[in-house]
């Protein structure tokens, strides 16, 4: 479960000045009084990914808060599951890891209809529960052979060459994976194909790959985060978010410049410096180059229509989604979420001003 931290008082200071103007026999006037920004209202029901949930939890309870007038609701559905519910319209916007393809912006009704937003920045750790080993260091290549069922044992000479001085059990290894359409497995699967031709033919790079035969799954970053977590023996891939909420181990993994590594903030940070300009066609930034890239780090994205018919309830998404890749970005840091990228930011904010909100533009 996704605890909150508590928020501070946001307090609208619009009108202060008029009101001390006023009581000492002036007169307000606009060089002294801002309007406040009428940022909509409205319920808004979204759905989508899991990776980025504990980010979305906290910044839409805290921006409930400033704005009582606009409620956001988010259920992580999984990326596929958001794409579902957008092509069937029965929400007002979706997170996907995976931005949208041409086959289902199609079935949305076309490219011109919505937006794809880049709205955070993460990592996909490798989180491990094996009794009596603290530490475990772990290459591509031979991750990749686990998940293709390849190595079975925890004591496996693989393994063992990795991790010099750790005392390694004959135990069998339990890989657990997601078992719905998901982002994370994209991500993931897309660094287990660039380190692994075998995987990349026979694994695939895919929200729904195929998957080896006898292995665990189950739904969302919070069932294969629970599944690892219960099972002595267990590896599954889970953002780093939950990995840190739930206290559970991960592995440190080579990287492409042969440094071995942890999930971190900064690891995704270095690795998305390496490719500074990303799209919805060209977004993948794993395996990066460079020692303190970690290698599997990933941006989410969210997906909105270009045209709201009620004015109200456009506006609030809008203005929600600006405040979302701009202030709120720092309700991330805390929850293991990169800020974006200055040049990914700005990507987000112009997509942004496609959208209209009763037949007229929300930004300028």
């Amino acid at each position: 479960m996704v605890r909150h931290m508590s928020i501070g008082r946001f307090l609208l200071m619009g009108g202060v000045a008029a009101m001390v103007a006023t009581a000492c026999g002036g007169s307000p006037s606009s060089a002294t009084t801002p309007s406040p920004v009428d940022v909509g209202s409205g319920s808004i029901v979204a759905d989508g990914a899991t990776f980025p949930k504990p980010f979305y939890d906290k910044a839409t309870f805290d921006y409930n808060a400033k704005y009582p007038q606009v409620k956001i609701s988010y259920n992580g559905g999984g990326s596929g599951q958001g794409i579902k519910d957008f092509i069937a319209k029965t929400v007002d916007f979706a997170g996907s890891d995976v931005p949208m393809g041409s086959a289902d912006i199609d079935k949305a009704g076309g490219a011109s209809t919505l937006t794809q937003i880049p709205a955070t920045l993460g990592v996909i750790a490798i989180a491990y529960n094996v009794s009596g080993v603290d530490k475990l260091q772990l290459d591509g290549p031979t991750l990749a052979n686990i998940y293709l069922n390849h190595i079975t044992k925890w004591n496996d000479p693989a393994i063992a060459g990795l991790n010099s001085g750790t005392t390694l059990p004959n135990k069998s290894i339990i890989v657990v994976h997601r078992s719905d359409g998901s982002g994370t497995s994209y991500h993931f699967t897309d660094y287990l194909a660039k380190v692994s031709d075998e995987w990349k033919t026979k694994g695939g790079v895919s929200k729904t790959p195929n998957w080896q035969p006898g292995q665990h799954s189950d739904s969302g970053n919070p069932g294969v985060a629970q599944e690892v977590s219960s099972t002595d023996g267990a590896i599954g891939y889970v953002e780093l978010a939950y990995v840190v909420q739930t206290g559970m181990h991960q592995a440190f993994l080579k990287n492409a410049n042969g440094q071995f590594v942890r999930a971190s903030v900064d690891g995704a940070t270095k690795a998305a410096a390496t490719k500074p300009n990303v799209s919805p066609t060209d977004f993948s930034i794993t395996n990066a180059s460079c020692d303190q890239c970690y290698p599997i780090a990933a941006f989410s994205w969210l997906i909105a229509r270009t045209a709201y018919d009620d004015p109200a309830k456009g506006k609030a998404i809008v203005y929600f989604l600006k405040w979302l890749v701009t202030d709120g970005q720092n309700d991330g840091k805390d929850l293991q979420y990169a800020p974006l990228p200055a040049a990914v930011g700005q990507l987000a904010l112009t997509n942004l001003k496609t959208i209209k909100a009763g037949g007229a533009a929300v930004l300028i």
